[in-house]
């Protein structure tokens, strides 16, 4: 059993990009375990993220533990914290929390006043929301920029979501409305990555 205290939990830059491959393999692998589909991402989507400051990863020294990124839709109005993944040698301890704890304080972080949701089959996935302040919803509530619903079309369900005619599917809808709670509190350590990743971005 690892210590979690020895996973780092960092916003995610160029630097990282060694580790896609890895990142989309544990997410495909993970859904053929669980019998569910996925929105498939590419390589250079995933190097992107991370090139953006707009992804967060796990490591123990040099191996990789997890990963999420986050995502904008209808001029930002909208968010979405996607792709959480925890290697199998790394599950039990924690991480998924720690990982999303992040990556939603980095959404709120850039973007404070978008609604962020979230499309789920996972319970764990769902009490996470739901302690961060995400509540069901109707795929009605959730964006409309065809961008998004195009990445559920490699999802093995697909069939549903188009027989339904978008109104629902095998996930779960679950959005976080800003307007509903105080300000954020964000942490020092994740605000200093950022504006380090973003000065880098400039200088380019």
């Amino acid at each position: 059993m690892e210590n979690n205290e020895e996973i780092i939990v960092v916003v995610a830059d160029e630097s990282h990009e060694r580790y896609v491959d890895t990142i989309l393999k544990t997410i495909e692998d993970a859904a053929k375990v669980r019998g569910t589909g996925i929105a498939k991402r590419t390589h250079e989507y995933v190097a992107k993220k991370m090139r953006e400051a707009k992804a967060v990863i796990a490591l123990r020294g040099e191996t990789f533990a997890g990963f999420s990124y986050i995502e904008t839709w209808e001029d930002k109005r909208y968010v979405t914290t996607s792709g959480l993944i925890v290697h199998p040698d790394f599950r039990g301890l924690g991480l998924a929390k720690r990982i999303k704890d992040m990556t939603f304080t980095l959404a709120r972080l850039r973007w404070p006043h978008a609604k962020i949701f979230s499309l789920t089959s996972g319970a764990a996935v769902m009490a996470m929301n739901t302690q961060l302040g995400y509540k069901p919803c109707t795929f009605a509530d959730l964006t409309d920029d065809e961008a998004f619903w195009r990445g559920c079309e490699g999802c093995v369900n697909v069939d549903v979501l188009h027989r339904t005619e978008r109104k629902y599917c095998i996930c779960t809808g679950m959005l976080y409305d800003p307007e509903e709670h105080l300000p954020a509190k964000i942490s020092e350590d994740v605000l200093l990555r950022i504006k380090e990743i973003d000065n880098n971005i400039e200088s380019k």
